[in-house]
């Protein structure tokens, strides 16, 4: 009877042993393969930088092959401590959790996908959508990174934007300049049209095909209002616009054409 429970402490401790030598393994190889998955992600980074590869497809690429390589590291790290029944169970009892939180990540991966399949924008493009505006740095496997005007960093799920309205302010090579410009009853609409139509006409970024158009669009309240639309790239449109706010303004001065503003009109009645 004694050898007997001799012979079972002696492989219990054998298996207890042999259990933790394996979790200590295991670690060992989780480290060392967490340092090495680091030194390929940043040659791989090095290697697309100098390929051909679209642009827009580099970040998911890399971020793609950092999530693989890890995922590939925690399978072989929990098969190597296969025996570790407390591990095994732990993971076992935390799978519905996992599940359940790798929905988003599911939905957000997928979308990704959408992204880079139907391509609605590219990396480069100003884009506006689920209330941002920004210029796309990265589209990567669960989120997509605008970079606002003012600089800052908006982050957005895959998932939420492939399901979203996207304005692509970018992908034309063209674009319209509609600007109006008010002027007063009094002005001479003939004259007036005459000075819109020499500054926009005089202006070098603006295309004369499709011509520009002037018209008197509306009666105002207080002024006439003249809409004007002008063709021109759209890298120039900015720079378009707020040249003819500045060259209409000093024209209308030159031809003493007045720009209406509100007015309020008080009366004060002497009580006796």
């Amino acid at each position: 009877m004694e050898t007997i429970m001799n012979n079972i402490k002696l492989n219990l401790q054998g298996a207890i042993g042999d259990t933790i030598n394996k979790v200590v393994f295991a670690i060992i190889v989780l480290v060392i393969g967490w340092i090495a998955i680091g030194w390929i992600m940043k040659i791989l980074k090095k290697v697309l930088q100098h390929s051909k590869i679209d642009p827009t497809l580099k970040p998911f690429i890399i971020s793609l092959s950092s999530i693989s390589l890890k995922i590939i590291l925690i399978v072989s790290v929990i098969n190597m401590a296969g025996e570790a029944t407390s591990l095994v169970a732990v993971l076992g009892a935390a799978s519905l959790a996992i599940g359940l939180a790798f929905q988003g990540a599911l939905s957000n991966f997928a979308g990704g996908f959408l992204i880079l399949t139907l391509r609605p924008f590219k990396i480069g493009d100003f884009v506006e959508t689920s209330g941002h505006k920004g210029t796309v740095e990265a589209i990567h496997v669960f989120n997509t990174v605008l970079i606002t005007i003012d600089n800052k960093v908006i982050t957005i799920p895959n998932g939420q934007l492939s399901n979203a309205s996207v304005i692509n302010y970018t992908e034309k090579p063209t674009r319209r300049v509609d600007i109006a410009f008010g002027v007063g009853y009094d002005a001479d609409i003939k004259l007036v049209a005459q000075v819109l139509e020499s500054v926009i006409s005089q202006h070098p970024l603006i295309h004369e095909e499709p011509a520009p158009f002037i018209k008197l669009a509306e009666h105002g309240d207080s002024a006439l209002v003249f809409q004007t639309r002008s063709w021109c790239n759209t890298s120039d449109m900015w720079t378009v616009h707020y040249d003819l706010m500045t060259q209409v303004k000093l024209a209308f001065d030159e031809n003493n054409i007045s720009i209406p503003f509100p007015q309020m009109d008080v009366h004060l009645n002497k009580i006796q």
